[in-house]
């Protein structure tokens, strides 16, 4: 990771900087990128929250990490345009495997920001800033998978707080967040769209389970958790009530654009040098055969393919905030690293049946990466619907009470 010693508190400060006066900042608290270390995808074959921790922790007194927040909530007060440069200089240092805390810091935090009171901005940012405290997002169930407005999850008003009673799964980090942002039930009489409410649950509280889901992988990422009789102050309800389902949608923009603005694993730098993993197998010699190279040529114009979707994706943005657009940039995103991933498999022979072999990890990966983050079918209904403005898909359930609506068993 490289972290230095932390520079002291003036660099705290909300004066725009040059690009120049940014590197030489960052410089005097992390060590300068090694190109040849291996990248990770997700935090894949690894568990560890040190080097993310001490990453957070030497960035957030500039605020470095999350610029465009606020100074007292772990920010600087930047502007969107010194943002983009600050994490554009970023990626010439060394850095850590942030997965543990993406949560907090890409979708949470931008929702406290936007819908948070200020006291839930004071508790809760500059903890997320700092890695801290972790979150994770209690969304899907077992009956409110792809169909996210069935959940079940119930909040029962009790004076000054709330009961929350029910199970989620899928919940990316459960095992070891801090802090569950989950989507619950207020008034099964509403229409299933509506009666939903966000709450902040403690997942240190004695009524919350988490059990570790094994992935293919090894992974032990994801969680299913149950929900018993957990009490929740009214504080700590985020947004209006019934106001969940926007919330949510809110929030799946965010996870969006930040799995899709990336290019997982292996990509192409700017400088126009060959990404790592097409040069590693020229060298090989694995590219001698031309057909092996117009696939691997085939997997390189889809990683640009995907570049360039992102870039088009950012300057589209409304006003800042993610759109429909991100889920284009999703399927981009995962297209490129499923087929180099399979490509690097592929090419590897006999040999590419060991699990030491190069690329065995991302290969194990690859088929969760079209599910995580919502499926590519979701994705795909998003962009005909609402970027390409086709017909929705028929929905029987559109008015009725959630209390009325068959349930599946």
């Amino acid at each position: 990771m490289g972290c230095r010693n932390r520079t002291p508190s003036g660099h705290n400060t909300t004066v725009t900087l040059t690009d120049d006066q940014i590197h030489e900042a960052l410089s005097s608290i992390l060590e300068h990128r090694d190109r040849d270390a291996p990248g990770t995808v997700l935090g894949a074959g690894s568990d560890d929250l040190g080097a993310g921790l001490r990453y957070l922790g030497a960035l957030v007194d500039g605020g470095w990490m999350v610029p465009t927040w606020p100074v007292e909530h772990g920010g600087r007060g930047a502007t969107d345009d010194e943002a983009r440069r600050i994490s554009a200089a970023l990626g010439d240092y060394g850095s850590a495997d942030l997965y543990p805390y993406g949560v907090g810091l890409s979708l949470v935090g931008p929702v406290l920001r936007d819908r948070g009171t200020p006291e839930q901005q004071d508790r809760w940012l500059r903890p997320i800033a700092d890695g801290s405290e972790i979150w994770c997002q209690m969304f899907s169930e077992p009956d409110a998978g792809s169909d996210l407005s069935n959940v079940g999850t119930k909040a029962v008003r009790d004076g000054d707080g709330w009961v929350l009673t029910g199970s989620k799964v899928w919940t990316s980090r459960g095992a070891y967040s801090k802090w569950g942002m989950c989507l619950a039930r207020t008034d099964p009489s509403l229409p299933k769209h509506r009666g939903l409410t966000m709450f902040a649950v403690d997942m240190h509280d004695p009524g919350i389970e988490v059990r570790p889901l094994v992935q293919v992988n090894g992974d032990r990422h994801f969680t299913e958790v149950f929900v018993s009789e957990v009490r929740v102050p009214d504080a700590h309800r985020i947004g209006d009530l019934g106001g969940g389902w926007g919330i949510t949608i809110e929030t799946l923009a965010h996870e969006r654009e930040s799995l899709g603005g990336r290019v997982f694993g292996g990509s192409d730098g700017e400088d126009g040098a060959l990404p790592g993993w097409l040069a590693a197998l020229a060298d090989s010699g694995r590219l001698d055969d031309p057909v092996a190279r117009d696939l691997a040529m085939r997997a390189f114009v889809l990683g640009r393919v995907n570049r360039l979707t992102i870039v088009r994706a950012a300057a589209t943005a409304r006003g800042g905030r993610p759109g429909p657009e991100g889920s284009g940039t999703k399927l981009r995103s995962v297209a490129a690293f499923k087929d180099r991933a399979y490509l690097v498999k592929d090419l590897s022979g006999a040999a590419g049946m060991l699990e030491d072999s190069s690329g065995h990890l991302a290969f194990l990966t690859a088929p969760s990466m079209s599910i995580r983050g919502g499926t590519d079918e979701v994705q795909r209904n998003i962009v005909g619907e609402r970027v390409l403005g086709l017909p929705p898909e028929p929905r029987v359930d559109k008015g009725i009470p959630y209390s009325e609506i068959r349930k599946g068993r």
